[in-house]
Order: C-alpha cells, then structure tokens, then sequence
C-alpha cells in the first residue's frame, strides 16, 4: 500500500457512521469502503440501512452488494478487497475512508491479519454480530497499527445511543421492508443464514402474525443494542481509536488530516 494517510470511521450500529463519512469525503476528496459485513449483500437494502444514492451525495461507495445472502464471503476476503480498493482510490488521488462497525473487519485490515487456511475454512465468523471471540484470542495484538491508518470512532452517551437505536426502527418497519423482506424470503428462503438474526428476522414475524409490531420492534431494539455494546467491547480493546462525538467528528479529521499535510 501506498503510504498516504487512510481514515477509518468506526462505532456501533446506529451511531452515524454512514453519514460522517460521506461528510467527510465530500470535504476532503474521498471515497468510501464500508465494514459493514451486513451491507455486503445484494438485495439487503433497507434493513441494513446501506445509503441510497441520494443519501451517497455522489460520493463513490465500495463493499457494498459484493455477494448473494448465503454466499460465502470470509474476513480475509475482505480484507483482500478492501486493501485493492484502496489502492485504486489513492491511484485516483482520492482519500480511502473505511466506515462500518464489522470489528474483525476493521482490525484485519488495520492489523494486517494473516489468514492461514484453518481460519477461513473452521472460522469464517458471523457476519451478524460483528464479533468473533475466538479470532479475538488468536490475534490479541493491538500494538502494531499500520502507520497510514488514523482511527477515529464516534461516541455517544448509552442513553442517547439507545434512543437513536429507537428511532431508527421506528423508521425503517415500513411497507418498503416488508416488501424487500418478502422478495428475499421468495428468493433466497429462509434458510439464509444472512436473514436470521436480523431485522428480517423480526420483520418476518411480524408479517406472519408471529410478532405485533411494537413486539417485533422492541425485541428487534433488544437484539440490536446487544450488538452495539459488544461491538463497542471490540473498538475499546483498540487504543488508538479516537472517540469523538458525531457533531465533532468531521471538523477533528479534517483538521487534522490538514495538519498532516
């Protein structure tokens, strides 16, 4: 790799990553990679929350649609594509900004993990949760950064966190997730690991008269504040992560992106 400077955006789910990112790519000439181990798949649109082209504001985004539900795609595949992409995007002369809450995502590329054959084939990892206790003992060291990566995570109160991760469901149960819930249980069935333990989990149920609505939300609110504090477990073993609040973050990296210059 090239050694210009390389932004990763990082936090849990909810926590506006998506945003800053494409805020800041806007500002400084950059292209986004996202770690979302979710938004890696085709058709997973509204309940991944993957931005739509005019949320994007133009700014290109990559690791997005990479693979059909069900399809395999490992950590060390992505840590293979990312790593291309951003060689792409510095040939262009434009800034590679990684952003997403997939933790074993973010550290493979940052650490520059090495993926033997047993992990890939024994330990692909859940792409649900975004945590991997197992890879975590493996690869405990989280010393050696690779110098043209500047981290930053977004931090929030619990309270403030848990009341956007309750809005932001109260805005995406909608016709239009119950269509695409639809068309992905019609396509793909519901042996899908990729739908399972998901807002299409709860969606489903909800549709099939399993779930009222406030249950299907509230328990689909549960789940997804047990993943934003195991994912914010993950970032804080990682000391070089500079937590900054959302309606901070770009300025900082900006200015110090400036500095650096």
């Amino acid at each position: 790799m090239k050694n210009s400077k390389i932004i990763v955006i990082c936090g849990p789910t909810g926590s506006g990553k998506t945003g800053a990112s494409i805020e800041l790519a806007l500002r400084i000439g950059g292209e986004v990679i996202s770690a979302d181990s979710r938004a890696i798949y085709k058709g997973m649109d509204i309940g991944t929350a993957k931005p739509t082209l005019a949320e994007m504001k133009g700014v290109p985004h990559w690791g997005i649609d990479l693979v059909e539900p069900g399809e395999r795609f490992t950590v060390a595949d992505f840590k293979e594509y990312a790593e291309q992409k951003i060689l792409e995007i510095q040939a262009r002369g434009k800034v590679p900004i990684i952003a997403g809450g997939t933790g074993l995502y973010v550290d493979a590329l940052v650490y520059g993990y090495q993926f033997g054959k047993e992990d890939i084939e024994q330990k692909s990892y859940s792409k649900i949760t975004g945590v991997d206790d197992d890879f975590a003992r493996k690869y405990p060291d989280r010393v050696a950064l690779r110098e043209e990566f500047l981290m930053y995570g977004i931090k929030w109160e619990t309270e403030e966190l848990r009341e956007r991760l309750r809005k932001r469901l109260s805005i995406m149960y909608c016709d239009e997730l119950y269509a695409e819930t639809r068309k992905l249980v019609e396509q793909y069935g519901w042996g899908s690991q990729a739908m399972k333990s998901d807002i299409y989990e709860y969606a489903w149920k909800y549709l099939n008269g399993e779930l009222s609505l406030d249950e299907a939300i509230e328990q689909n609110f549960y789940r997804d504040w047990h993943l934003a504090k195991r994912q914010m477990t993950w970032f804080k073993r990682t000391p070089q992560i500079k937590w900054v609040r959302l309606d901070k973050i770009v300025d900082e990296i900006e200015q110090n992106i400036s500095k650096i210059e």
